[in-house]
């Protein structure tokens, strides 16, 4: 079978306060994307991994460490087409990671399993309780704590993921230098977010559209400043970064708005772009077609 294992944005992403750990609270309201990897499983003999993408085909892969995690002795054949662009923000390898659990705990792998799902979730990283809700939630914590929107509007997007890398502990460095507001969660842009896009609300989820390093990262990563600029340049009313990055994105009603700002971007071939909309999951009631 295979199993597509969709990119994600944040439409809001507070950072918190720093925890005693050494990690920072966050609040965030992200949504899946049709944009997705391929995760094909057959039966084996043995268990063995391939990936289109050379230079992720070893065992620090998080999809053979989420094989691992569901069953040391796995006898599968899983194999991954890359089309989620690495270090961009987008949780490729998270939602990778993702669908090997959800593929175990719908018994995909021949048998059934008794595990601690969110455990093996958050012990193989942050973003991945997010994408076992397949669909968009408010994640709070440090990524545990997942509330479902459900069924999702019919809205397009247009990502950007322009030729640089952001590393996400430099990025949590440059926000701490500088001073934050607190933000009580009954104040929250994210939980406001939630509320309207669970109604289909566009107008005001693009007026709450925001991410805490953005600014930050705009300032010190040219190649991001660049396709921010071409973005509103081409038309976009919105434009804003992805997790800590490297990729933006804006957010549209329609495809068609989407596919004129795409021919209007000034970007050359190395800004790479990917028109998407919101995945579809049939596992939620009054999802669009």
């Amino acid at each position: 079978m295979t199993i597509a294992c969709p990119a994600k944005i944040n439409l809001t992403l507070e950072v918190l306060q720093r925890r005693d750990d050494g990690y920072h609270a966050l609040r965030s309201l992200m949504v899946p994307l049709a944009l997705a990897d391929d995760l094909r499983i057959e039966a084996a003999a043995a268990f063995s991994f391939a990936c289109d993408d050379a230079a992720l085909a070893d065992e620090r892969n998080l999809v053979v460490r989420a094989c691992r995690a569901v069953d040391a002795e796995l006898r599968a054949k899983v194999t991954l087409h890359k089309r989620i662009p690495t270090q961009a923000g987008l949780g490729g390898g998270s939602s990778d990671a993702a669908a090997v659990l959800l593929a175990a705990m719908r018994g995909d792998f021949g048998r059934s399993y008794d595990r601690d799902w969110l455990a093996i979730a958050r012990s193989l990283g942050s973003d991945v309780p997010f994408f076992l809700a397949q669909s968009g939630a408010l994640v709070e914590g440090t990524g545990e704590r997942v509330t479902a929107v459900g069924a999702l509007p019919a809205w397009h997007v247009l990502v950007v993921k322009p030729p640089a890398a952001v590393s996400t502990a430099d990025a949590y460095a440059q926000l701490d230098a500088h001073p934050r507001p607190t933000r009580p969660r009954n104040a929250s842009s994210s939980i406001a977010a939630l509320t309207a896009l669970q109604r289909g609300e566009f107008d005001e989820v693009a007026h709450l559209l925001g991410n805490d390093f953005h600014e930050v990262i705009a300032a010190s990563v040219p190649e991001v400043a660049t396709a921010l600029d071409a973005l509103r340049a081409a038309g976009a009313h919105n434009a804003l970064l992805s997790g800590s990055g490297s990729a933006v994105f804006t957010l549209a009603r329609d495809a068609e708005t989407i596919a004129a700002i795409d021919a209007r971007l000034a970007l050359d071939a190395s800004y790479l772009r990917f028109p998407t909309r919101f995945a579809h999951a049939a596992a939620w009631r009054g999802n669009p077609a």
